[in-house]
């Protein structure tokens, strides 16, 4: 039975979209996930589900849509390319809080700075259905702006590679 991880867009982030881990949980085992596991309170949610990708996150969609009363955007990826995200890494040697891993299921520019403003010295690089960025001021002082980010959510490589070790373990 395939392992997924859940990537939930723009919850718990500000003061705006809280939703307990609790809660999120609960909504997973409902649609019928099993050894469900979430990891910090950012929308992240690893199970296991005999389902499809498609199948699993129209499932989540829809319960998030309901509880929350509003869409809430999911991006599920595979235990197997949540590792294959890590050994794609092309920022392995920068360190992990100033690398971010921007998941989007939206077709990807071929050049990955087509349409950015707020660049300064960020770096990017294209992924298969995510974007690397690197930070070498730090994220928080950062003013890029991309447009995946409309249709993707973003975690830190050390999330990511956290998500990874959680979901193999499964």
């Amino acid at each position: 039975m395939p392992t997924y991880v859940a990537l939930l867009r723009a919850v718990n982030v500000g003061g705006t979209g809280k939703l307990p881990m609790t809660e999120l949980k609960a909504l997973c085992e409902e649609a019928g996930f099993q050894d469900v596991r979430t990891y910090i309170a950012s929308g992240n949610v690893i199970f296991r589900s005999p389902s499809g990708e498609k199948a699993v996150r129209s499932a989540l969609e829809e319960r998030l849509l309901t509880h929350m009363g509003k869409p809430v955007q999911v991006c599920i990826r595979t235990a197997s390319e949540m590792a294959d995200i890590l050994k794609r890494n092309p920022f392995s040697n920068e360190p992990g809080n100033r690398v971010a891993v921007l998941f989007t299921d939206a077709p990807l520019p071929s050049d990955p700075a087509a349409g950015v403003t707020g660049q300064k010295t960020e770096q990017l690089a294209l992924g298969k259905r995510e974007l690397f960025i690197f930070y070498p001021d730090g994220m928080g002082t950062s003013r890029l702006r991309l447009p995946a980010e409309k249709t993707g959510t973003a975690r830190n490589i050390n999330t990511v590679a956290k998500l990874a070790e959680m979901a193999a373990a499964l």
